[in-house]
């Protein structure tokens, strides 16, 4: 009878957990979703890490052999460092060793209502987080909003920059033909709208997960609005960077892209004339993630130039 009664309570308490996590997953799933990730990426071998960059938390995940030829990879606008999940084992698995930061105000690191936001401070953090972990000299990657800073980071300091890599990069001076609010949706339609941009076909979103997508992207709306708003003066715009650039230069763009069109890729490219163009047909803006079997061998190639 004991052991009835002690298997009776262990059920009992396991059901009530199942409850538990249930009631938690469905009010809260994008937490689930991230402390999935993150338990997936430890479990792989990534190391999450933190340094002082300007006075700040930055944290970042590193992955691949320590003694690997240096990959740093940055994330786009209200991203973070997983945005690289499928395309950085590509990288690691060549021997590189690859470092994926979260910029400042985005993913794990910290969020200061003093900063700026603007294009060339993220350059600069980017350089500090280069210098925090003594990498003298990089190859360097960028997708959207990152492509823009690592833009920056190449024309103002390109005795750090190996080889530049830019994913469907925004940078030059083009005014968008969406609606730039789309980036902090407020509605369920509005989400659907910014998926239909960011992706061709994108799969459906439960209305329960698009509740909590919302809620996270109203708290942290504050800091994306306060980058587009630097980006639309055109202020840190690298049309008359470009052409300066002497390193390698690797340009990767989905043609299916509606945030930053293939013909500002063509421009890039026209812009710096030692330049790759590499264009994936059925990709979108969000190509590194959508179409990495596609696109990996191409950057694992180019970076082993």
């Amino acid at each position: 009878m004991k052991l009835v009664r002690r298997l009776l309570w262990f059920a009992s308490a396991l059901a009530w957990l199942a409850v538990i996590a249930g009631i938690g997953f469905w009010t809260r799933p994008v937490s689930y979703f991230n402390e999935t990730m993150y338990l997936r990426e430890c479990l792989s071998g990534a190391e999450s890490r933190t340094v002082q960059v300007a006075g700040h938390r930055v944290h970042y995940v590193a992955e691949g052999p320590a003694d690997g030829s240096p990959v740093v990879l940055v994330h786009g606008l209200g991203g973070n460092a997983e945005e690289w999940h499928n395309l950085a084992p590509y990288l690691v698995k060549a021997g590189f060793r690859v470092y994926l930061p979260d910029l400042i105000g985005f993913g794990r690191s910290e969020k200061p209502a003093n900063f700026s936001y603007a294009m060339h401070d993220e350059a600069e953090v980017v350089v500090g987080f280069l210098d925090a972990l003594r990498l003298k000299q990089v190859d360097l990657g960028g997708i959207s909003m990152g492509g823009w800073i690592v833009q920056l980071v190449a024309a103002r300091h390109p005795e750090r920059v190996r080889r530049l890599l830019l994913f469907d990069a925004a940078g030059i001076y083009e005014a968008p033909a969406w609606d730039t609010r789309l980036f902090t949706p407020t509605t369920p339609a509005a989400l659907d709208q910014l998926d239909a941009l960011l992706m061709p076909h994108p799969p459906r979103v439960p209305a329960f997960v698009a509740r909590d997508i919302l809620r996270v992207s109203k708290e942290r709306a504050w800091i994306v609005q306060r980058a587009v708003a630097t980006m639309l003066t055109g202020q840190d715009a690298t049309d008359s960077l470009l052409p300066g650039l002497k390193m390698p230069v690797l340009i990767v763009w989905g043609a299916e892209d509606h945030i930053t069109p293939l013909v500002q890729g063509e421009k890039i490219h026209r812009l710096v004339p030692q330049s790759e163009l590499e264009v994936f047909p059925g990709c979108g803006h969000l190509a590194q993630m959508q179409c990495a079997a596609q696109i990996g061998p191409r950057v694992v190639e180019f970076v082993k130039q």
